[in-house]
């Protein structure tokens, strides 16, 4: 596989309702898009960055940079055996992962489409279809909270996460367990507590939560490890796992019982492959978790879930979860038993809608130009 040439594009879409976690709230969602092109096929990458670098170090402007300069030049014109050999190419680059991400999963959708061979097929998947749930950012009030958790469920959403922080943690998670005492419920600090005021997330243990996700620091595994003796509930690490090494660090010292799964934060498919198998291999169920996504990264996403260790639904909610237009001309639709669909044409599976990319783009880039 030679890449002959690769455009990016700065991506801004306008989210449908505002999403609010515990380190900010936006209203619309910057990404980058990869346009590969080898041999006559093209493939499409989505880096996950955003604008602002609340989740990650990384963000859209830095990824472009670390993309234009350094990723891209490093494999242009260069015999590539696979996507698992873009590793290689890229590893003077240090760090980056969600940058890496987004070129490897368009190396992967080349790959598909030269093989014939869906992504599912290529990594492994056993699913036609997958679990999927909802994230539910913190909303003005606990009584609109539940109005929202109510829409979703109606909507067929059968497992519900709670964005968390100090102050909007406890009695809202009590309140929507009240409300719906049947759902799948689980919670997500997105790193807003430390150890010494992370005991007030104690009385969780009492709401019958499938995890609470990554109660403290994102760099943070040993002081997890210290939290998860407190608890009963699995905690679940997200933003400190950013490796197989990582991962297994974290399941040796204790640090979670359940691992997030999140292919543009470790870095590409590959790793993401890597760190499902050693948790499979040691019975560590893992989950994919969603980063607004556009088409292109769902499908990603729905490929990676449709692996067998991941046991628990995923943050891959229906693309009118969070836009009006995606730049896909595939919609993901959620099914009746609160599933979506696997795509199943080579590669990732989808076409963009070139109108509505042409919208909501920001800047493009081609190289070499």
């Amino acid at each position: 596989m030679k890449i002959d040439r690769i455009t990016l594009y700065h991506l801004r879409m306008p989210l449908r309702s505002p999403f609010e976690t515990s380190f900010g709230r936006i209203d619309t969602r910057d990404c980058l898009l990869v346009e590969a092109f080898s041999e006559g096929l093209v493939g499409y990458g989505e880096c996950a960055a955003d604008r602002d670098p609340g989740y990650s170090y990384e963000t859209s402007a830095t990824a472009w940079h670390v993309l234009s300069e350094f990723i891209i030049p490093s494999i242009l014109n260069q015999e590539l055996e696979g996507p698992q050999d873009f590793l290689r190419q890229t590893v003077s680059v240090r760090g980056h992962p969600m940058a890496k991400a987004g070129l490897e999963m368009a190396l992967w959708d080349l790959q598909g489409k030269r093989l014939g061979r869906s992504l599912r097929q290529m990594l492994g998947g056993v699913r036609e279809k997958v679990d999927v749930g909802v994230s539910v950012g913190i909303q003005d009030s606990a009584e609109a909270l539940v109005k929202v958790v109510e829409g979703y469920l109606a909507q067929g959403y059968r497992r519900i996460k709670l964005k968390i922080k100090p102050g909007r943690d406890i009695a809202e998670a009590r309140l929507v367990r009240s409300a719906f005492p049947g759902v799948r419920l689980q919670v997500d600090a997105n790193s807003a507590y430390t150890l010494e005021n992370a005991s007030a997330l104690l009385p969780l243990d009492d709401l019958e939560l499938l995890l609470i996700e990554q109660p403290l620091a994102e760099d943070d595994l040993w002081d997890h490890h210290r939290l998860q003796t407190q608890f009963e509930t699995p905690i679940c690490l997200d933003e400190s796992i950013l490796s197989r090494r990582h991962a297994r660090q974290a399941l040796e010292m204790g640090a979670c019982r359940v691992i997030n799964i999140k292919a543009g934060r470790v870095g590409g498919l590959s790793e993401a492959l890597a760190i499902h198998d050693l948790c499979r291999s040691q019975g560590v169920p893992v989950w994919c978790g969603g980063m607004l996504e556009t088409g292109v990264g769902r499908a990603s996403n729905l490929a990676l879930a449709s692996l067998p260790g991941f046991t628990l639904p995923g943050d891959i909610s229906a693309t009118d979860r969070y836009y009006a237009e995606d730049i896909t001309t595939q919609r993901f639709t959620l099914n009746a038993d609160s599933t979506i669909d696997v795509p199943d044409a080579p590669g990732l599976g989808v076409s963009l809608d070139h109108e509505a990319l042409e919208r909501v783009t920001l800047a493009r880039m081609t190289l070499p130009g």
